[in-house]
């Protein structure tokens, strides 16, 4: 059996694809590619794959991970190629390799949060007084389906932020993983909530997954 890992993009109509229907879409996908993948045993025998990070109805992302096995060695570009030659409009396998580390090494993931406006400078402005609050609190839902009341600010590490094609952009890191998962929708909801009126669309792209800081590269 040979471990493979995949990281690959959604982008465009795919980002309306949820997570159950990756699932299936891939399990088609792989199907279709006539890769040697490795099946589970059992009574439902069905392709294996693991999905790091599942990502939100609705956001786009560069660094989507798939992770499955195949019964014999092929090489990596043909792996990519096999896997584009089949997948929808919207994902593409950008790159095919042995994977390194688990998934529970993950500890942050990077977004580009767009933001929509008649006037990006004066939104850049209003989120600079939205992040100088001493505390920007919101709720979050437990696991167990409780809520509870959490400060957004620690968490959340602002690289940068600009205007690009008459959108306001805003660049940042959110704890991702098992320890820790903060929505990027848990701060836009709160920055829109801030704003007003004054924002007309939000897009929001995952950028980047992490092991402890930036310079660690999940692979």
């Amino acid at each position: 059996m040979v471990k493979v890992r995949v990281v690959f993009e959604k982008k465009g109509r795919a980002k309306y694809i949820s997570h159950l229907d990756l699932n299936r879409c891939m399990q088609r996908t792989f199907k279709r590619s006539g890769l040697p993948v490795w099946y589970t045993e059992g009574f439902n025998p069905h392709i294996y794959i693991m999905f790091a990070l599942p990502l939100s109805l609705g956001y786009e992302s560069s660094v989507e991970i798939m992770d499955f096995n195949l019964n014999e060695e092929v090489p990596f570009d043909e792996i990519t190629d096999r896997l584009n030659s089949v997948m929808p409009e919207g994902l593409r396998a950008v790159k095919a390799f042995s994977p390194v580390n688990k998934h529970t090494a993950i500890k942050s993931a990077s977004f580009r949060i767009s933001f929509k406006t008649d006037d990006p400078e004066n939104l850049s402005r209003k989120f600079d007084e939205f992040m100088s609050q001493e505390q920007i609190n919101t709720v979050k839902k437990t696991k167990r389906g409780g809520e509870k009341l959490i400060d957004l600010k620690p968490d959340i590490s602002i690289l940068n932020t600009g205007i690009s094609t008459g959108r306001f952009e805003v660049n940042a890191v959110f704890p991702a993983g098992t320890e820790k998962n903060l929505n990027p929708s848990l701060l836009t909801d709160l920055f829109e909530e801030f704003c007003g009126n004054d924002i007309q669309d939000i897009s929001v792209k995952r950028t980047g997954i992490f092991m402890g800081n930036m310079n660690q590269e999940f692979v």
